[in-house]
């Protein structure tokens, strides 16, 4: 069963809070944990989601391991008390931007092209991570929900693209 919140809900309109680095480890946050990566399993056109997403107001998110299809990378990466610290001037518009929150709402946004990202791993370990093109745009996007905000509240050119036949993953 998927723990994704209605668009309405105020966790998704609210700006998350941070996790003290001491309560990394505990058990609930690596259930929370647990439960996003769950949650994004069971979404096949997922590629990320923001613990806003499941009802959670902590700072955490997680990408898919699709993502990094070819590459080493096996489990999705976990991202806690996300910044970006760096990010290029030049800006473009990425058309087909969704969200699990809003099924089936498509869009424009205009994000950096480039960003470098500053965060704890699950186990608590400091790391940054740079990022161009998709992976940049999803960091942008992610952090966009740590901060109360859905990409419809950017984006242009709105459109409904429902998959043509009905899944049993998103009813």
């Amino acid at each position: 069963m998927s723990l994704l919140i209605p668009k309405e809900h105020k966790a998704l309109h609210t700006v998350a809070l941070p996790v003290p680095t001491a309560n990394i480890s505990t058990a609930k946050i690596q259930k929370i944990i647990a439960d996003m990566k769950k949650t994004l399993e069971q979404e096949s056109d997922g590629v990320a989601i923001a613990a806003p997403q499941i009802g959670i107001s902590f700072r955490i998110f997680v990408l898919s391991p699709k993502i990094f299809e070819g590459k080493e990378k096996n489990e999705p990466l976990v991202y806690i008390n996300p910044t970006i610290t760096k990010a290029s001037k030049k800006m473009a518009w990425k058309e087909g931007e969704g969200c699990l929150s809003l099924r089936w709402l498509y869009g424009k946004v205009r994000r950096h092209t480039n960003v470098t990202v500053s965060a704890y791993d699950e186990f608590g370990n400091l790391f940054e991570r740079g990022a161009g093109g998709l992976l940049a745009h999803i960091f942008q996007h992610e952090i966009d929900h740590l901060d109360g905000m859905l990409f419809i509240e950017k984006a242009k050119d709105i459109y409904d693209a429902p998959p043509e036949e009905s899944s049993h993953e998103h009813k």
